[in-house]
């Protein structure tokens, strides 16, 4: 069930959608799982948001574990294609393609203290089945996959593809400091300052 605000208006008090007043803020948010669904919503929004405007920012939430890294990449190049400058904010975790889509932004990326991020190879899901040639496919699509995310996170932290092999041989987790350090954030902010930093955008 949507989540529901209180609205004053000139006429009352009123209900509305949280996700319609968070879009009117130029607020996106990626929650949850990420998948085919969540990322055409996330894609139709922000071409929504680049239609009416490409001077002012759009700020990208985020806490997600992860998902179908098809889907993520969808998402990571409407970041990085989109006209209108975007920041991004961990808020919690970001995980897997949750990570990739974070570093994503050219502007900004900020966590708030107690959050983080964990990169790692790209995991085959379900039961592997049929021939050798077949299983040959899939551990070559595999590794085509691990080395392109691989490029991208090379490219948005300015790490070596050797460094960045080592970081993501396994479930590696990153505190905000660890996240700075590593190149994968720009800045620790408190979630006061979050808040007015999106308040002073309204005026």
């Amino acid at each position: 069930m949507e989540q529901m605000i209180l609205l004053k208006t000139s006429s009352g008090i009123s209900q509305a959608p949280l996700q319609a007043k968070l879009l009117s803020e130029r607020i996106l948010c990626v929650q949850g799982e990420i998948n085919a669904d969540s990322a055409c919503d996330f894609v139709s929004k922000l071409i929504e948001l680049n239609l009416e405007s490409t001077d002012e920012p759009i700020t990208v939430l985020i806490n997600s574990p992860g998902g179908e890294v098809s889907s993520g990449l969808l998402m990571y190049d409407s970041i990085v294609g989109s006209a209108a400058p975007i920041r991004t904010v961990c808020l919690g975790k970001a995980c897997s393609m949750g990570a990739v889509l974070f570093m994503a932004s050219p502007q900004q990326r900020l966590m708030l203290p107690n959050s983080e991020l964990m990169i790692h190879q790209p995991l085959l899901g379900g039961t592997v089945s049929g021939n050798a040639s077949s299983i040959r496919s899939i551990s070559d699509s595999l590794l085509e996959t691990k080395d392109r995310i691989n490029k991208l996170i090379s490219k948005h932290t300015g790490k070596s593809l050797q460094e960045v092999d080592d970081a993501t041989s396994y479930d590696h987790y990153f505190s905000a400091g660890e996240a700075i350090d590593f190149h994968l954030c720009d800045r620790i902010i408190t979630f006061s300052e979050l808040i007015e930093l999106l308040r002073n955008e309204e005026e």
